[in-house]
């Protein structure tokens, strides 16, 4: 039977689903947000090609824009990696769309109608055209919109709608076609899903000696280079390597030392007289331009997390504490005032607007307002009902749902877009709990209901110096790196020069390659890979600064596409090298021992058993006590061995000789497991195939990439 019969008899389809989303979600991850630009209101260059299908430089910027926003949004701003995520996308796209048109897959206006106005809709569509009574997707609403958006002679919003709205759907509806279609193709003979199935069912139980490789010294094992060389031409695909560079560098910090450290501490000091004397903190704060921005208001003692809590709070009003440490930072904390305040507050009110919230239009005069709420005020002081004054008077119609009753945190009253009056007076010690205020949203009648969790809270005064590199530091970091660079013009004379001052030579491991953004482990290192392939072999390199750092690189040497030569492939292949010469020695010495006890006997080592608790299956992953070694486990069903030993194993961490004692069958699994087993098999197979189908079309191919000429 076929995998897609298979799927639709099990109602699996969401099994394609799932494939195709993560197929779409590696391309579309630039799919666009911020609907407020869609649903309100030159000349290019070639980055690029896939099968002669030009990347233009201008749609490259777009979508990296698109996504670099996305990134700021989440706190992060990585262009380069922005950049090479964007360009995998572009070229992802290109080579499945190209299939597409091979086979025909199409999107009609049909298709696109029926998803735009249904519950399938985009998110984007669904969030601008929300219905406010019933949370449900308006659909009249949009496609109201969509009437008017393809009546509109605004090129750019239409740009916008189509590449944020229509193209990711248009991708999901062709990617979803196309999963399909690959699954519809794969087929599990019988024989295969019953040897799957016996594997998964069938455990072993083996007495095993194992001789680990770190028994014997490394030192002792030569590698030499004519073992790195025929073990590389044995696996030349395994290691097959691209064009790069090797490079090299020395690092020169510019970060803050001991003597800048002392300086910002004296600063400090110096300053903490003044802190004190001076009545304004806020004001004092600005002027001294403080690394800690001034919170005007009160933290509670419970959420207070700073160093040194307990001195600070246990100041007196108008003391200071410190300098003391935090973070990156020397730290004054003034202790301004303290309050005791609750963590929340329970109030109710009727607002008179004198204003429209939604256009700013008048609505009433402000002394025609003040009136009205003091009326209200001894109107409920007389025995009113504040319910029937609020349904009739009051103009705040989110609240009124709930008859003007709102809660609020402390954080939420002290926050800059939380109405300073209405807050001062939530949070007054003077017991009052009703009364008249004025905002700038016109007069309220305010009555305070519930204060809870009541404990001292601080508002605290933070001038805060961070840690920073002085001019001299960065100066002195500058001349050394300028006298290396100055003196060591080829990459004889910079290793002789490093060894001569004692300075640290990295020696990035792997060759960088053309559009790298980094040096192993340096980050925005793009410039000095710029610089690198525009170098000659033996070429240092000008000082390069590097966050806090300057940076002397050297080209090693130059890397050619193909099989790797011996001094690249060393640091890749020669601990494996190792182990299989460790391996060599170790079957020597064991002679093809006929019983587990002579094989430990050499080696001093312990006859073992594993596979008793059901999970040696063939295809384990790993061994309980043993680890990875699928040479183990597939030797753990040879039934050769279960009458005699097995020949010496060599394995990833050790030679293996072992005897298998039984090899059972587990016991039968009911539908609902075999259920899951067979769901699991055919997610599997989806998987493979798909990861295997890209991959076959992005070897075949021809992707031309000019990325380094602008970035």
């Amino acid at each position: 039977m076929s995998i897609i019969q298979t799927i639709r008899e099990r109602g699996a389809v969401i099994v394609i689903a799932i494939i195709a989303i993560s197929l779409i979600g590696f391309i579309l991850m630039d799919s666009r947000s911020g609907t407020g630009k869609l649903f309100g209101g030159g000349n290019t260059t070639t980055i690029g090609s896939v099968n002669g299908d030009k990347i233009e430089l201008s749609d490259f910027n777009d979508k990296v824009k698109d996504m670099e926003q996305q990134y700021q949004n989440s706190g992060s701003s990585q262009t380069d990696q922005i950049r090479q995520s964007t360009w995998d996308q572009m070229v992802a796209e290109k080579i499945v769309t190209e299939q597409f048109d091979d086979l025909g897959i199409t999107f009609t206006p049909k298709e696109m109608s029926s998803i735009m106005f249904s519950n399938d809709a985009p998110q984007q569509l669904k969030q601008a055209f929300t219905n406010k009574q019933t949370g449900e997707y308006d659909i009249v609403q949009a496609q109201q919109w969509w009437a008017q958006t393809k009546r509109t002679k605004n090129d750019e919003q239409r740009k916008a709608i189509n590449s944020q709205v229509i193209e990711p759907m248009r991708l999901n509806s062709l990617y979803t076609k196309y999963t399909a279609m690959i699954a519809a193709s794969i087929y599990i003979p019988k024989w295969l899903s019953k040897e799957q199935d016996e594997q998964k069912n069938n455990f072993a139980n083996i007495s095993y000696v194992a001789i680990p490789y770190s028994l014997i010294s490394d030192s002792t094992v030569k590698v030499t280079d004519d073992d790195i060389e025929s073990y590389i031409n044995k696996n030349k695909l395994k290691y097959k390597q691209e064009a790069g560079l090797m490079v090299s560098y020395v690092t020169f910090s510019a970060s803050a030392n001991s003597k800048d450290s002392v300086a910002i501490r004296k600063s400090l000091e110096d300053m903490k007289p003044q802190l004190r004397a001076d009545s304004n903190a806020s004001s004092f704060l600005a002027r001294n331009s403080t690394a800690i921005p001034y919170f005007d208001g009160y933290t509670p003692k419970s959420k207070l997390q700073v160093p040194f809590k307990d001195s600070i709070i246990y100041l007196q009003d108008g003391q200071v504490f410190g300098p003391y440490l935090d973070g990156k930072n020397y730290v004054l904390a003034k202790k301004v005032s303290t309050k005791i305040l609750p963590d929340s507050i329970k109030c109710r009110h009727i607002l008179i607007a004198t204003s429209d919230r939604q256009t700013g239009q008048p609505t009433m005069p402000d002394s025609t307002a003040h009136k009205l709420a003091d009326s209200i005020a001894t109107a409920i002081k007389n025995g009113a009902n504040f319910d029937s004054l609020e349904t009739k008077f009051s103009s705040d119609s989110v609240a009124h749902k709930d008859k003007g009753v709102m809660s609020f945190d402390l954080t939420t009253i002290q926050s800059e877009d939380f109405a300073k009056e209405f807050g001062e007076f939530l949070l007054n010690e003077k017991g009052e709990t009703k009364k008249v205020v004025k905002t700038q949203f016109g007069w309220h009648y305010i009555e305070i209901l519930d204060k809870k969790n009541l404990e001292p809270s601080y508002k605290i005064a933070y001038m805060a110096k961070e840690i920073a590199p002085s001019d001299e530091t960065i100066n002195d970091a500058n001349a050394a790196a300028n006298k290396l660079a100055g003196q060591a013009r080829d990459k004889q004379a910079f290793d002789k020069y490093v060894a001569q001052n004692g300075l640290k030579e990295v020696d990035v491991p792997t060759p960088i390659k053309e559009n790298d953004f980094q040096l192993g482990g340096l980050q925005d290192a793009r410039q000095v890979v710029k610089w690198a392939f525009n170098a000659k072999e033996g070429e240092v390199s000008e000082p390069f600064s590097i966050k806090d750092d300057f940076i002397v690189a050297v080209i090693d040497r130059k890397i050619k596409e193909g099989t790797p030569d011996v001094k690249t492939a060393r640091p890749m292949v020669e601990s494996t090298v190792r182990n299989l010469k460790k391996a060599e020695e170790i079957k020597r010495k064991l002679n093809n021992p006929s019983t587990l006890e002579a094989a430990a006997k050499v080696y001093n080592q312990q006859v073992l058993t594993t596979g008793g608790d059901s999970t040696l299956t063939f295809d384990a992953q790993l061994i309980n006590g043993v680890g990875n070694e699928p040479k183990v486990a597939g030797a753990a069903f040879n039934k050769t061995y279960q009458s005699k030993v097995s020949p010496a194993i060599a394995g990833n961490t050790g030679v293996f000789v072992i005897k298998i004692n039984s090899i059972s069958a587990k016991p039968p699994v009911t539908p609902e497991m075999a259920e899951q087993q067979k769901t699991a098999e055919i997610n599997r197979a989806l998987q493979s195939a798909m990861g295997q189908s890209f991959g076959s079309l992005k070897k075949m191919a021809t992707i031309k990439d000019y990325r380094s000429k602008f970035f």
